[in-house]
């Protein structure tokens, strides 16, 4: 569309002044980015809470607090990750220095989901300001009060030419993907990822992917089972299974199956009540689409627990499912809902064959008091990455990158990562004028065996 690219040459233009990678610039606009959430918190609840029917703890919790912390934690470091870093110059180079230069790629593009619609659309947000870009925001349709707010909130602190919002659906996205951006962020599906890349591939833009996929909870003899219980429905059933680490499926050895499944009922019925969709602090699913298709997993299969659903409210119990093979519907695609499928296990190396079969997930957790088999599991199998002992938290902080790897999908970000995903690092070597060594220089005649020695 005409006005995409007229907006984005004004970023250019903007970009090419040079403000926006001035350090003290950068710190500024985080500053009042900060002030604005915390004078907004309330607003963004209540935007959250008609998207997805979150309380106001989950809320904070998982989205308002987490950018807070990113935004926090940036401010502390960034005055360090933006300095020139001298590194070791190789002896055939004498006399020399050599140095990698950080800056920002420009006009960046970050798409953002419908699941975490604030956080997953800020956060990375924090990482393109940071690193100095100029950025072009795209937050989902789906959450359409959370991607309004979004978008005041954009307005009221940015000018377009430094931070644009675009609102709106498949329309928006095409035409947004149809222009070259310096660099791509993406959070989402595996196949809108895939068509993201191939978009991207046209102007050689660079991407991160943050995608999802299947990923599973181990279970073995060892674990601490009522420990285990407890955190397992934290993590799956919080906002309403719509979460991209969720765990996907469970696979618990068959020694502790039943102790585990009577202890995860147990923990539902304390943490959600006896009738989960008229708990106030319960989600919701996104919208019809969603909750028809994660019903519809349901269906013939052998319910544990939960089972049923309320339309009016589109809100589906935590379910638990057993007697499932891999061939079932429910474990042919992620999820991205309060259904649990449980599969049984006789031997770790087993469990361990079998989630290697398939596509490597965005997660994996490993319930066990045995650190041989932690090391087994570290050691054998590759995803994005995970907990021990518990689900989900591993993406709270800001001092691991959070990012898949295969078709769970590529790069990383929060702290450091999030700096480092949106920078360039370029390399400099600056070579000293009063001494030309000229070893390297035509005629080479008999000069190998002297380079042989140098090099």
């Amino acid at each position: 569309m005409a006005e995409y690219r007229e907006m984005m040459q004004k970023q250019r233009e903007y970009f090419r002044t040079g403000e926006t990678k001035n350090v003290a610039f950068r710190i500024r606009q985080l500053e009042r980015m900060e002030k604005w959430i915390i004078q907004n918190e309330e607003d963004i609840m209540e935007a959250l809470k008609q998207d997805l029917h979150k309380s106001p703890f989950e809320a904070y919790a998982t989205e308002i607090g987490i950018v807070k912390e990113e935004i926090r934690y940036t401010l502390k470091h960034l005055r360090s990750w933006t300095k020139p870093k001298r590194v070791p110059t190789p002896i055939t180079q004498f006399p020399s220095r050599s140095f990698i230069y950080p800056e920002p790629y420009g006009v960046v593009l970050i798409m953002s989901p419908w699941n975490y619609p604030f956080q997953l659309t800020i956060a990375p947000l924090v990482g393109a300001i940071c690193a100095g870009n100029c950025a072009v925001v795209k937050p989902s349709a789906y959450s359409a009060a959370t991607s309004a707010l979004i978008g005041r909130m954009i307005r009221e602190l940015f000018p377009a030419k430094y931070v644009h919002v675009i609102e709106g659906g498949r329309k928006e996205n095409e035409a947004l993907l149809n222009e070259k951006f310096d660099y791509i962020f993406f959070t989402g599906s595996v196949n809108v990822g895939r068509y993201v890349m191939e978009k991207a591939s046209a102007y050689l833009t660079p991407v991160s992917l943050e995608l999802g996929g299947k990923s599973p909870c181990i279970v073995d003899e060892t674990a601490d089972i009522a420990l285990a219980a407890k955190r397992i429905v934290w993590g799956k059933f919080l906002n309403s299974g719509q979460t991209c680490v969720a765990p996907d499926y469970l696979f618990v050895h068959k020694n502790v199956k039943e102790k585990l499944l009577k202890q995860m009922a147990k923990q539902i019925r304390k943490m959600y009540g006896n009738d989960p969709c008229r708990n106030e602090e319960y989600p919701k699913m996104i919208n019809q689409k969603h909750f028809d298709r994660v019903l519809g997993l349901i269906h013939d299969t052998h319910v544990v627990c939960g089972g049923g659903s309320r339309q009016d409210t589109l809100q589906i119990e935590p379910t638990i499912l057993d007697q499932i093979t891999w061939e079932h519907p429910a474990m042919q695609e992620e999820i991205f809902g309060p259904v649990l499928p449980v599969l049984t296990f006789y031997d770790l190396k087993e469990a361990v064959e079998q989630v290697n079969a398939r596509p490597r997930p965005l997660a994996l957790y490993l319930f066990t008091k045995k650190k041989e088999r932690e090391a087994y599991v570290l050691k054998h199998v590759s995803y994005g990455g995970g907990c021990i002992n518990d689900t989900v938290v591993h993406l709270a902080t800001s001092y691991m990158p959070f990012g898949g790897v295969g078709d769970s999908g590529m790069g990383g970000y929060h702290g450091k990562a999030s700096f480092d995903t949106f920078t360039h690092q370029k390399s400099i070597m600056k070579k000293s004028c009063l001494i030309d060594i000229p070893v390297r220089y035509a005629p080479f005649k008999k000069k190998l065996d002297l380079l042989k020695k140098i090099q």
